[in-house]
């Protein structure tokens, strides 16, 4: 088995002589050359997504793939499927973990055997490296959390709920491994709770590529071999969701489905088993 590296246009491959001699776990790189991003810079590509960027105040994941954001304390608990929790990890890949960073980026179905309990809003390959920048922070202003009681008492209309803290994760423009396209996705977690009922929206603003090559997806397209999964799981081995379409193509189209009549929101209550509005159905909009 040897390694070779080929320069091919922009696009450097770097390969194995057989790939099935590829160990578990190993990762092959392809580098897209890409302009230099401005880290500083926030476009906000639709109204969909809560205020986000260094002009936000947030804080941004090194780029590193697979990497994660610090183990984050947070000012609130958060409960999730009946426990409490404290703090947070913002993961690379698309997920918001609890108590245990997860650098795992090939997705598997629910529920999981690793007993860390998460929410995958496009858990996927991605590479930060390549393109994109990840933002996170917490807050209690004043101004997003009347938006979020407003959006709750719409899609909620039978729910109180004031929260007193949010957490929002932002993953802009991000490309996937192993890219030779200028595909990127935009999409956003966020958590708010009152310190007893929590709930969590996850919004889609641009969704362009579903997998990595080292999930088997195609380096020109980012489709193919096990596409993305979003939803959230407990930890328990026994209690998750899945929204339609996870692992499968379809996931490519999750910008066009919800669960509030809002085309790329989805919104659910999570304190305990997650709870989703009973106003709407979970739907595609065409």
């Amino acid at each position: 088995m040897g390694l070779k590296k080929a320069l091919c246009g922009p696009v450097a491959l770097q390969m194995l002589e057989n790939h099935n001699t590829i160990p578990i776990g190993h990762k092959l790189r392809f580098y897209h050359m890409k302009a230099a991003q401005d880290p500083d810079l926030c476009i906000k590509t639709a109204s969909l997504l809560y205020p986000y960027g260094k002009d936000q105040g947030d804080s941004e994941n090194p780029k590193d793939d697979d990497g994660n954001s610090p183990e984050i304390s947070i000012q609130t608990p958060f409960s999730f499927y009946g426990k409490k929790y404290y703090s947070v990890f913002v993961n690379n890949n698309g997920v918001v973990s609890f108590g245990k960073n997860v650098s795992q980026y090939t997705p598997d179905p629910f529920p999981l055997d690793d007993g860390v309990p998460f929410v995958a809003p496009y858990w996927a390959d991605v590479d930060n490296v390549i393109a994109g920048n990840i933002f996170w922070r917490q807050t209690q202003d004043p101004t997003l959390l009347s938006r979020f009681t407003a959006d709750i008492s719409r899609y909620f209309p039978d729910i109180s709920f004031t929260p007193i803290w949010m957490f929002l994760a932002t993953w802009e423009g991000v490309a996937y491994f192993g890219s030779a396209s200028d595909k990127a996705n935009t999409f956003q977690a966020v958590l708010a709770t009152d310190e007893k009922k929590s709930f969590i929206m996850l919004n889609y603003a641009d969704i362009q590529w579903t997998t990595g090559i080292a999930s088997d997806g195609d380096p020109m397209t980012g489709l193919g071999g096990i596409p993305a999964q979003a939803g959230f799981d407990s930890g328990d081995k026994k209690n998750y969701y899945n929204i339609p379409g996870s692992r499968t193509p379809e996931i490519l189209n999750i910008g066009n489905t919800t669960n509030v009549g809002e085309p790329g929101c989805w919104v659910f209550q999570v304190d305990q088993l997650i709870i989703v509005p009973t106003a709407k159905s979970d739907c595609l909009v065409k």
